[in-house]
């Protein structure tokens, strides 16, 4: 897995695995390989996700403080 997947591939990606799981037709041992692959998409989403809100609310923060876009 790439870190600087964008969330959009790494949702796409996750999907896929998600749908593939569910299908049924893995060996145990691929199931495992893509649980462990679809559990770190899932983190790495999250925290991008976490990032942006971080973002947004220091943005809204600093818009309430009566801050300058343009600055």
């Amino acid at each position: 897995m790439n870190k600087k997947m964008t969330f959009e591939d790494a949702m796409t990606k996750l999907g896929e695995i998600v749908d593939r799981l569910e299908n049924g037709n893995e060996s145990l041992d691929s199931s495992l390989k893509l649980f462990e692959e679809g559990s770190a998409l899932a983190a790495l989403c999250y925290g991008k996700l976490e990032g942006a809100e971080q973002k947004i609310r220091q943005i809204s923060e600093f818009e309430e403080a009566g801050g300058d876009k343009n600055a």
